[in-house]
């Protein structure tokens, strides 16, 4: 799927959520959320590795080791032959800020096919927190809950690291 039919799709979704209208227009939804059959941003046919790695700690230190990782993996296995999935949720969500400090370092990998997912739990209660709901990069699509994402992948054959 497109990021134009994920945005809209997002929109809708966003839409039945009662999301503030901000939120809904900067970050798309990976939708239809089924656990059993997991969708994606980056179409990767020919991939042999599938790594999902989590971010969960509010520390550029471990953002960068997170976005080392993910590029290492691409270094060493090529874009197509690789699919890497970076899941943040709980204080990690922050990696995925629009003011966040590995910003530029996020659109980079993303061009090269690194998925970002956001979780939504955790965006509802930065929400809520903040009085506004908080404006993530372009790249962030929206996962109902960065823990049910990483199981799914895990139990699609994925692979799983946490920096």
């Amino acid at each position: 799927m497109n990021k134009r039919i994920l945005a809209a799709v997002g929109l809708l979704l966003g839409l039945a959520l009662g999301m503030t209208p901000s939120a809904r227009a900067a970050t798309p939804t990976l939708a239809p959320f089924d656990f059993n059959n997991p969708t994606f941003t980056h179409s990767h046919p020919f991939a042999k590795a599938h790594v999902v790695i989590q971010v969960s700690q509010d520390s550029p230190a471990v953002w960068t080791l997170t976005l080392n990782n993910a590029k290492n993996l691409l270094d060493y296995f090529g874009p197509e032959q690789v699919q890497v999935v970076v899941v943040a949720y709980g204080p990690g969500l922050k990696i995925l800020f629009d003011k966040s400090p590995v910003a530029q370092y996020i659109a980079s990998l993303d061009a090269e096919g690194v998925e970002f997912d956001a979780c939504h739990n955790t965006y509802e209660a930065f929400t809520k927190a903040l009085g506004k709901a908080p404006v993530l990069v372009p790249q962030a699509v929206m996962v109902p809950a960065g823990v049910v994402r990483i199981m799914q992948l895990e139990q699609h054959g994925f692979d799983y690291i946490r920096p």
